[in-house]
């Protein structure tokens, strides 16, 4: 194949595992039923007038499987991070004593479990719907370079190429939608 072909496919593969750690970090974000630090990345506290994740400013840790403790390292930021907690709407109400921040995540019923799924699957579909754009993208960019004089036959293979690639991450993102799910069932 040319050179023009292997770029596209290399950046159609770079882009499509990018969509896949994308959904992997969305995943751990979505509870299972334990306490995890990483449920607060994408909370952010107005640490003087920046936005700033908390555990820029603090240390994020799980006391338990059902505690997670957030103890800043200035004791003024106490309230803003409680108040950024709870306008994240994490289902989990900050306890504060002064000193740290207690998370008490409460038991999940049956019914939140399936929310936490149906969640899941959501962030999936997102994936899925942008690795076929990617590939789609690519098969476009082919079509231009066969439009320019490339030949049929290697167009045609590199569009098989394209297709095999994007089979291969749509598989990844069902077996990490399987896996999160039996995570979060698992009582």
């Amino acid at each position: 194949m040319s050179d023009e072909l292997d770029f596209i496919v290399e950046v159609t593969k770079d882009s499509m595992i990018k969509a896949i750690n994308h959904l992997e970090n969305e995943l751990t974000r979505i509870r299972a039923g334990k306490a995890n630090p990483q449920m607060l990345e994408g909370v952010n506290v107005d640490y003087y007038g920046v936005p700033t994740v908390i555990n820029q400013m603090a240390n994020v840790s799980a006391m338990d499987a059902r505690t997670l403790t957030i103890q800043p390292w200035e004791k003024n930021m106490l309230q803003p991070i409680e108040r950024a907690i709870i306008n994240a709407n994490l289902g989990v109400t900050p306890q504060n004593d002064g000193n740290i921040i207690r998370l008490f995540m409460p038991p999940l019923t049956e019914e939140r479990r399936k929310e936490f799924v149906k969640r899941a699957y959501a962030e999936g579909e997102l994936t899925r719907v942008s690795i076929r754009n990617i590939r789609r993208e690519a098969i476009e960019q082919i079509k231009k370079l066969q439009k320019d004089g490339m030949s049929e036959d290697i167009t045609k293979d590199a569009e098989k190429q394209i297709q095999d690639i994007t089979d291969l991450h749509i598989s990844l993102v069902e077996k990490h939608l399987s896996s999160k799910e039996k995570e979060i069932m698992s009582v």
